[in-house]
Parts: structure tokens; sequence; C-alpha cells
């Protein structure tokens, strides 16, 4: 008999459950660890496996303990012992095995194990003899890229769910429905039915549990399904129609001198209880399995697992329709199914399907890929990326409210049993903040704030009293933000917030211009004794320039000062010629004229000293005025500094009411 599964553990241990045959007496021998072996049971061919194997130690006999490591390992392959599989498939290697594959198995051994070097020299190893083998070549990518260990990471949170786990397997969860407060899932725990263990795995033969909400919306402990649906026999693995009252499960066939197999059947609720399966029938196709149902949201369509023909190689994911049964059967193809396995479908949306695969490039074993819907009606297939999957194998995803929900895995567990774990994706915390201030660095107050972003959002805040504020963003979305009060110019800026997967804190401030007092225009350079602007001063003219285009009621007096040297006349000339080409340059740039005044006041408005200028030059005193006077008392290095504050570019409000006409 042979498993229906390469994993065993998914398909006897999830389902496949059989009633134990005679193994024979007295000592260990190959035709019984054969039998055991062809039947599926996995876990008792190991055992006698590595019983023979230790019994033949002599020289001559080294090419059959190769050939007994094989099998042995190739059985703890498929029940997830990976360690002692890549033991088994190094001593066969070792004493010579002959089958051409057993470096390919050995590489996948290694990669489930998370020794991605190894791995990685397996798969070079067994490609330099067949290099087009699909499931090398794509084994490699997935080792290669799982070297990386910043490769893939994702935002979720990923927890292990311990009130529904017990010491064995438990795996499989799927919500009952869209009010996600009953969760049921695949269970070997010791309190199942049955009481025989597993010819296949070793434990106990699986049953199906659930736990429930409370009240406070928190998880009871888990139970078994009441009702008529747990055997001593193996069942798991459910989905459920839209409404909850059907369940559709997979079950484990057994039949003497017959391979051992899944089908899928039906069950019906009543109250809190389950009606006795009943199988569904797919096709008249008696000796394939069917497994892993997933009924998609509309109720319309039944995804499962199947290795019948036709399909792409090892396990593939089918549908067909359940409302027209006939003629609706369908393999999703080759974007989705690969010469590996493809199982445990999770249908989100009628667009949106999540899987479990070997085949697609990966981090080791299983691992759980989004495939979403094309325009071209192909699937566009995503690995989820890590902590989601891990060397271990990933699988049987179920989400609840947003990006939340359970899935499995049999990850850090020596003996490759299953768990479940939780996993949530945070909303990404991305904001922006700053301070609203003067030309002083004094704080406004009551500074209001406006953002307003392309995808239609419209915020508005008060600045605090230390002219502080913060709002939430979006990723990807363009801002335009505004600040302003009362007696001060408008202020605007513009943002986009990037697509990084991230959170993030970006800052900006505003300075608002007083309409009370003259305000410096910072950066603002002449050449030498000249009035012509010099290049660098295009910048704080283009700023300027938007100050006026986003408060288009203001006219200004635009005014240049000098420092003390030269005549009277000589400054007054200078400094009206530079505030001429000031006004010049602002018109060119589309200001109206009748907006603008120009000044020249030479070096009679000498700067009073504010507190940001005592910031940055602190041996002046705030609220001195540097006349010509006081500048004569100071060092030559203060003095030079007091000319170059008096040297000067700025703008005075004249009135808040202009109306173009």
């Amino acid at each position: 008999m042979k498993c229906s599964f390469p994993r065993a553990r998914y398909a006897a241990m999830a389902l496949l459950a059989l009633a134990a045959m005679a193994t024979g007496c007295g000592g260990p021998k190959m035709a019984t660890a054969d039998e055991q072996m062809a039947r599926g049971e996995y876990f008792d061919a190991a055992n006698t496996y590595r019983k023979l194997y230790n019994k033949y130690k002599k020289a001559e006999e080294r090419p059959l303990r190769g050939e007994i490591a094989y099998k042995m390992a190739q059985c703890y392959s498929r029940i997830n012992m990976n360690a002692k599989a890549s033991a088994a498939y190094q001593n066969a290697i070792r004493y010579g095995i002959t089958d051409s594959l057993a470096t390919l198995r050995l590489a996948r051994s290694l990669h489930g194990e998370g020794k991605y070097a190894a791995a990685v020299k397996a798969y070079n190893d067994y490609l330099a003899a067949d290099p087009n083998n699909e499931l090398a070549k794509t084994g490699l990518i997935g080792a290669r890229m799982a070297t990386d260990k910043e490769h893939g990471k994702t935002r979720h949170v990923v927890k292990n769910a311990k009130l529904f786990n017990s010491r064995r397997a438990d795996f499989a969860p799927m919500f009952l429905d869209a009010s996600h407060d009953q969760l049921y899932f695949t269970t070997t725990n010791e309190k199942v039915s049955g009481t025989r263990k597993s010819e296949i795995t070793g434990m106990k033969k699986s049953d199906i549990w659930r736990a429930s909400k409370n009240e406070r919306g928190e998880w009871n402990r888990p139970e078994a399904v009441e009702g008529e649906l747990n055997s001593e026999f193996d069942e798991g693995i459910v989905s459920f129609s839209p409404d909850g009252s059907t369940m559709y499960l997979t079950k484990a066939r057994r039949e003497l001198n017959a391979n051992t197999g899944v089908e899928i059947y039906t069950s019906q609720r009543s109250d809190a209880k389950w009606s006795a399966p009943v199988k569904f029938e797919i096709t008249a196709d008696t000796l394939s399995s069917y497994g892993h149902p997933a009924v998609s949201p509309d109720g319309n369509w039944l995804y499962f697992t199947s290795d019948m023909p036709g399909g792409s190689g090892g396990r593939d994911i089918w549908r067909i329709n359940l409302k027209e049964r006939a003629g609706s059967l369908e393999n999703l193809g080759e974007w989705i199914n690969t010469p590996g396995d493809e199982m445990f479908p999770y249908v989100r949306t009628d667009s949106v399907l999540y899987f479990a695969s070997d085949g697609h490039p990966g981090y080791g074993g299983l691992d759980i890929f989004r495939a979403e819907l094309t325009r071209s009606g192909g699937w566009s297939v995503v690995n989820m990326g890590r902590p989601i999957n891990s060397a271990g194998d990933d699988f049987g995803i179920t989400f609840g409210e947003g990006e939340s929900g359970f899935f499995s895995s049999n990850r850090g567990d020596g003996k490759g049993y299953d768990h479940i774990y939780s996993f949530e994706l945070p909303d990404l915390r991305i904001n922006i903040s700053g301070w609203v201030v003067d030309k002083d660095d004094e704080p406004v107050p009551n500074a209001v704030i406006r953002i307003v972003g392309n995808d239609g959002s419209n915020q508005k805040q008060i600045a605090r009293n230390d002219g502080s504020f913060s709002f939430p963003l979006q990723r990807g979305v363009s801002y335009v933000m505004l600040a302003g009060a009362k007696g001060y110019l408008n202020s605007r800026q513009e943002f986009t917030a990037d697509n990084a997967e991230e959170d993030a804190e970006y800052g900006v401030d505003f300075i608002l211009a007083s309409i009370h007092k003259p305000q410096v225009v910072d950066n603002i350079f002449y050449d030498f004794d000249k009035a012509s602007l010099r290049p660098e001063s295009k910048q704080a003219l283009d700023e300027l320039a938007q100050v006026l285009r986003d408060n288009p009621n203001v006219t200004i007096e635009m005014a240049s000062h000098t420092d003390r040297k030269g005549s009277d006349e000589y400054n007054i000339d200078l400094s009206a010629r530079r505030a001429k080409s000031v006004i010049d340059y602002l018109i060119s740039v589309g200001i109206a004229p009748d907006r603008l005044q120009s000044q020249g006041y030479g070096e009679s408005r000498p700067k009073t000293v504010t507190r940001r200028i005592n910031k940055e030059y602190p041996q002046f005193d705030e609220g001195v005025t540097l006349t010509e006077d006081y500048i004569l008392t100071l060092s030559p290095e203060d003095q030079d500094a007091a000319d170059q504050i008096n040297r000067r570019t700025e703008f005075q409000v004249l009135s808040i009411d202009y109306q173009m006409y």
C-alpha cells in the first residue's frame, strides 16, 4: 500500500488513518519494513528500518546498509523528521546508494532543517547531473534567498497560540463563519476519540476540536466537537459553507489490499452538534485522493488538493462548482501548481487564494503563498515571507478580522509536531509632526494646521501651546499642508509619504511671518558693491514668491538695508537698487506688480537683536539695537558680525485686503 500524500504528516496525520495491520513476528525483517512503508505506515516502518540498520554492520553488508538507510530516510522525511532524514540520507550516500534522487532528497531535507548553505551545495551537486530538474532549480532559488536572514521580512507579528496547542500535533485552524468567534482545528492530543496510535505518525489519530470566545471576547479552552463527527480513525482539515451549517472535512480511506488515501466528506450542524460524515463525490476515480477542502466565500466553489491525473505533478489544487458539479472540475493551472506539492487552499475572496507549497521558492518545507487573480486570468503568486514562513512546514492559514488570524507550523519542534500560531499585521504607524513658530523661533499661539491628501483625506488641528502638532498619514499619499494664525501669513508645504512597509515619523516645521513687523528674507546675496542678484538667491526668492501666492490678499514693501560703511547717499542709492532687483525678480515669476513696493533705507534703520539673532550671535543681547555708536564699542570681529546683521533684505506687509481686478 502507498500513502496518498508524500507528506504523511498531512495525509496521514491530518487525515489518513487506518487500522493497524500485522507486521509479523520474530526479529525485524526487510519485507516487514517494506510492507509498512508501502502501506504508508512511515512511523512503524522507520522503526523497523532502524533496527535492521543496526543489525547489518559487516563490511560486505555496506550496500544493504545503504539501502536500508535510504528507505529509513524517506520514512523520516514523510513524517517531517528532517534532522533524522538528513542523517539517514547522508549515510545512504556514504554507503553508495545508487538512486539518482538521493542527493536531491538530501538537499530538500537539509532545506527543511534550515541548513541553507549545506542545502545549496547539495542542490548544486544534484543539478550538475540533472540540470533541468525543476524541483532542484526551485529549491536552489529558495535556499539561496533563505541564506539572507533579512530576506522577505514583513511586519507580521507571529505568536504561539498556546491555548490551542497540546503536546502532540494541532493544526489546520479554520473559523466557522464571519463572526470569527469559533475556531475549529485538527488535533492528535491525548484526549482524542481513538485509543490506537497511528502507524504512520506514531501519534493518536486526529479528531476535530473547536474553541469559542466568551462574552469578553476571550478564547475558551478548546474541546472536542460534539455529535457523530469524530471516530477512532483520522478526521481533520475542515472548511465551512458561508452560513456555517455544512462542514467539509477530510477522512482517511483504508481498505485491505488498497493504498492509503483520503476523501472529502460533509457533515451538517444542528445546534452545536455535527452529524455523521457523508462522502462527497467528486469523480468516479477511486484510486486518487481528495482532501484539504476549502469553500469559497460565496459558497459556489470547493477548492481541494488531489493527486488525480491531469495535474502538474505531485499534489495539485483543484476546484469544483458546488452548484453545478458536472463538467465544472478544473485544475488551477501552472501559475499555482508545480511539480512539487500544493496543499491547504484557503479562499479569502473571489480573486485572492492562499495555499501551502514546496514547489515554489521558499524557506524550507511547505511555505504559505498568496495568489491574486490577474486581469489575464492567471495568478500572481507571492511568498508571504518571514515570519509567517520558516525553515519548517508552514500551512493551513485562516483569516479573522483584518490582517490577522491563525496558521500551522512545526517550526522549532524537534519531533516535527505541528502547532497553531496566531498572526497579525499591525497598522503602520506613520506620522508627520513638527512646530509652528514665528521668525524669532517663538511658538505661534492658536496656529491652525490643515493637511489634505490626494486620497481624499482632510485633517485639521490646532497647534499645542508649545507650537507642536502631529498628524497620522497613509503610505504612498501626497499631501498639501497649510499653517496659519491670526496676525501671520499662511505657510504652505507639500509632502509625499513613501511606500516603504515600515513605521515612520516625518518632520516638518512651519515658520510664519508676522504681518505687524518686518521679516528678514535670509539667503539673498548680491555681487559686491552692486545691486545684481547672485544665482544662489533664487531659492529664497522663489520661497518668498510662494508665500505671496499662498497669501493672495497681501501687499508688501520690499526693503533693503546696508551696513554703516559708506556715505548716506551712496547707501540709500545702493539699497534702493537692491530692493528694486528683488521686486523685478518677483514680477518675473508672476507676482502682480501692484502688490509690490520697493524701498532702500541704507543704514538708517539698524537692526534690533531678536531672540533668534541672540541664539546665533549670543554676544549681542536681545533687545540691543546695532547702531553705529554701539558697534564702535565692539571688537573688530564683533563689529563685522554686527555689520553683517545690519546688511539685510526684509519685507513688511502693507495691507491684507488686496483684490485683483
